[in-house]
């Protein structure tokens, strides 16, 4: 049954306007008025929904019961991505979704190729928005995963933890230089809530982890091969999910 994000509470009994790209969806898939269609708008569980009109960028939909189904791993993890060239934070931000991934921080690292700021950095995180609402939809989390502006690696890690700006919660710098495993160290552990700190291509410089470790980053490795920066972040969260569910 097709699923669509809609932006806007839902209620039961109520007719809703969809968005003008799902609208645009609908149309092309040719479904009539009629149609069963599953909704959900972020706020937890989803809803089944019946098709009430559709025209070529314009579509409502009837609102149904309430299912409280919900597709989350059961502690959070916040990706802290060093931006990567080209398309592969697309890649990225899709794959960690699909893998349960609750909160995604964008970080301009020493060695990002690629510099955003201004329109061009507003232009990217709406992209990357569409990303997650697409993986969402496709994957069936009734959650979206909360995208912050690009920050820079300096700036964000001395910010105060529990703000706005960097969540309370341990900081894992995934490093090929560190002596600890990550498996290891989770089998160890209870689940609980943390950030994964993952370079760009070439990883962070040495005067980044030394940042990170000083700020009580605890340095871990995925294993004895070193990973590129669109593979890392997704193996270690596969990992924790292994050791301590919700896959």
């Amino acid at each position: 049954m097709p699923r669509f994000y809609c932006p806007q509470p839902l209620r039961p009994g109520a007719t809703v306007d969809l968005p003008e790209s799902v609208a645009h969806h609908l149309h092309v898939v040719r479904l009539q008025p009629g149609a069963a269609l599953t909704l959900f708008d972020g706020s937890g569980g989803q809803y089944a929904a019946t098709l009430a009109d559709i025209g070529k960028k314009r579509a409502s939909a009837l609102v149904g019961a309430h299912e409280a189904v919900e597709a989350e791993l059961p502690y959070a993890v916040t990706l802290a991505q060093g931006l990567p060239e080209g398309s592969k934070m697309d890649w990225i931000v899709e794959k960690a979704v699909e893998l349960g991934v609750a909160a995604v921080q964008p970080l301009a690292a020493q060695r990002s190729v690629v510099r955003l700021s201004g329109e061009r950095a507003e232009k990217r995180h709406a992209h990357w928005q569409g990303v997650i609402v697409a993986a969402s939809e496709q994957c069936g989390r009734n959650r979206l995963a909360q995208l912050a502006p690009v920050a820079d690696f300096h700036r964000w890690l001395a910010a105060e933890p529990g703000t706005a700006v960097r969540a309370a919660q341990p900081l894992v710098l995934l490093s090929p230089r560190a002596t600890q495993s990550l498996a290891g160290w989770a089998q160890a552990q209870p689940a609980q809530a943390l950030t994964l700190l993952v370079g760009p291509e070439g990883g962070f410089t040495r005067e980044e982890e030394d940042a990170a470790l000083a700020a009580g980053a605890l340095s871990l490795s995925i294993g004895p091969r070193v990973l590129r920066t669109e593979t890392a972040a997704l193996a270690a969260m596969a990992m924790l999910a292994g050791i301590w569910g919700g896959m």
